[in-house]
């Protein structure tokens, strides 16, 4: 019987396997071939373990079907921040950091890393038969861990390097809005953290539309950010459901687009191989590596604010393709200014123009028309008149139409 342990020591495996099952759809033992049935079996056994009180069963003629099923008016906190919480550690890992933090107890004590070793070898393990060893570059790296995540404080007095904890900062005052911030903002699971330490119910909110599945992206997002705050170049994995192997990119990462419709989150970013703009899925990238600052950064950047003019997605231009043009006329009656409302508040791009007391236009010019057709389609029974340049998309929205109309038995010439 193979031995099952919760705690993981790569994150991005677990990661591809809960992209795959609960993303992308539960797979069985029998559909999942990309390893072997025992590592199917461990990984499923740990996920259940984490999201367990999440998960229906429904018996098929083909077999049993696995789910996550979760009512986000029941819950108030992410459960896929629980495997960010289970991180592999060793003995001598946790022994060592309740050594340190034991003798850097306040912030008012300041000690070198030889201080430190002295106070372990003398206080700590002096009264063990076979002492557990702790070498001066094993403490020297724990101490660099700790003070790149702030928590611990380094002073440099002449060629000593102190170290002490660093001040505690009160935030009882902030639980709600460190609340709302890791159930909504990007790498959330940051405030998750935090509440983690705190005693206050923190049950402060609920949400109607909970994007859940993102906190799986919190690696990379936060990789991403770091990289722009510094304009940095990265280089990313990509990994599309259409390829089977992974390519690898040379990026300059301009800004994190996030969709309120569905919580997907994608990448703007400018590819010099290929001298271009395009847009990436968070979820499909992995192995963000930060390498040197680019001067291009702010150009970039500046060049992307003024794309954003003619985007309504995340499609930007390609190459020297044409912009594409949309417009289409609504007939509103004299009771319903509400859907002139929302053509206004809806628009991200584009122009509302009055043609008479019951008629209204938007036009818009974008790089990609065919992002437009699931809003245009809202408007559907009201919109007398449509016009768009890329024939492509428009002969598919009309077909769309006439496919509608056969499913549910409408002659045509009746509705016009």
């Amino acid at each position: 019987m193979s031995s099952y342990n919760e705690l993981i020591k790569n994150f991005e495996r677990t990661r591809a396997y809960m992209r795959e099952f609960y993303v992308y759809g539960f797979k069985s033992r029998e559909e999942y071939n990309k390893k072997s049935a025992r590592s199917y079996d461990d990984e499923r056994r740990r996920m259940e373990s984490w999201l367990g009180d999440h998960m229906s069963f429904v018996r098929t003629p083909e077999g049993k079907s696995v789910f996550i099923s979760i009512d986000s008016r029941n819950i108030c906190h992410n459960p896929f921040y629980k495997p960010w919480k289970a991180k592999s550690f060793t003995d001598l890992d946790v022994t060592l950091h309740f050594i340190v933090f034991d003798i850097l107890h306040s912030p008012e004590i300041s000690m070198t890393v030889n201080e430190i070793m002295d106070v372990i070898d003398e206080e700590y393990l002096s009264g063990f038969d076979s002492p557990i060893m702790f070498d001066e570059s094993t403490v020297r790296k724990k101490l660099k861990e700790y003070s790149e995540a702030g928590i611990i404080t380094v002073e440099k007095i002449g060629r000593r390097s102190y170290y002490r904890r660093s001040e505690t900062t009160d935030i009882t005052e902030l639980d709600d809005a460190i609340h709302y911030f890791s159930e909504v903002l990007p790498c959330g699971v940051i405030g998750s953290f935090i509440l983690d330490k705190t005693e206050a119910d923190s049950d402060a909110f609920g949400f109607k539309h909970h994007y859940i599945t993102s906190a799986m992206d919190s690696g990379e997002l936060a990789e991403l950010f770091t990289a722009m705050r510094k304009k940095c170049v990265v280089t990313v994995s990509n990994l599309s459901r259409r390829k089977s192997e992974p390519e690898r990119y040379r990026l300059i990462p301009l800004r994190i687009f996030i969709s309120v419709q569905n919580g997907r989150q994608h990448l703007i970013a400018y590819n010099s191989e290929y001298n271009c703009m395009s847009s990436y899925r968070i979820d499909y990238l992995s192995d963000v590596i930060i390498e040197e600052p680019t001067p291009r950064f702010d150009e970039l950047r500046s060049m992307l604010s003024d794309m954003q003019e003619n985007m309504w997605g995340v499609n930007v231009r390609k190459g020297n393709a044409e912009l594409e043009h949309i417009e289409f006329t609504v007939r509103v009656n004299e009771d319903e200014e509400h859907i002139v409302r929302r053509l206004e508040r809806e628009k991200r791009v584009g122009r509302v123009e009055k043609i008479d007391e019951n008629t209204y236009r938007f036009s818009a010019d974008v790089y990609d028309t065919n992002e437009m057709v699931p809003w245009v389609r809202t408007f559907i029974c009201r919109i007398t008149q449509l016009k768009i340049t890329n024939r492509e998309v428009e002969k598919r929205f009309k077909e769309d139409l006439e496919e509608m109309y056969r499913m549910y038995g409408v002659d045509k010439e009746e509705t016009e």
